[in-house]
């Protein structure tokens, strides 16, 4: 059991981390250990991938959405795009659905991470050479909610975060604990 174990390690480690650096335009976040990484991808239904489960248009935005790279067929997994806030990049890339795009971004990699394969997509660009700023969600989610305009970040006028809050409280522990809380420290 102990080779099988083993073996399968081997077999499922890269002998080599490539560097995806070369070509790279992204800007730094200053995040432990970012590295800019640009390469080929597929864009995929993460959930498609791994269950079979596979609805039309990759979930029409309603599941998270990865990057099969072309390289090496390791699923990257782009949780953030290149506005400040770190909201996610499944809206930048649903249009690229089942496509092979180019992404540039910052992918995380520390060998001692126990997560591999993050990835903070900054750009699209298509077969044709098109580019496209991965920074819709924003416009996106501003669209989806004409009655939440205002000033100040997004998530302060959200209806969903709002409903939240007025039900189980800013600290997520009830309204009562809130009020204690808030009492015992204000």
């Amino acid at each position: 059991m102990k080779h099988l174990i083993a073996l399968l390690a081997f077999v499922a480690t890269p002998l080599a981390a490539q560097d995806f650096s070369e070509g790279s335009e992204a800007k730094t976040w200053n995040l432990y250990a970012e590295v800019p990484a640009r390469f080929e991808a597929t864009v995929v239904d993460v959930l498609c991938d791994l269950t079979g489960d596979c609805p039309d248009n990759c979930g029409g935005g309603t599941r998270q959405l990865g990057l099969l790279r072309s390289a090496d067929d390791v699923m990257v997994f782009p949780l953030k795009n290149n506005q400040p806030a770190f909201t996610g990049a499944a809206t930048d890339l649903l249009p690229y659905c089942g496509q092979t795009v180019t992404v540039d971004g910052l992918l995380i990699e520390d060998e001692d991470f126990p997560v591999k394969n993050i990835y903070l997509v900054q750009t699209v660009t298509t077969a044709d050479g098109t580019t496209a700023t991965a920074s819709q969600w924003t416009k996106e989610w501003a669209k989806a909610n004409p009655d939440a305009k205002g000033k100040g970040p997004w998530f302060r006028r959200d209806p969903r975060i709002k409903a939240i809050i007025a039900e189980e409280g800013y600290l997520g522990l009830g309204l009562e604990t809130d009020e204690a809380y808030v009492a015992e420290n204000f």
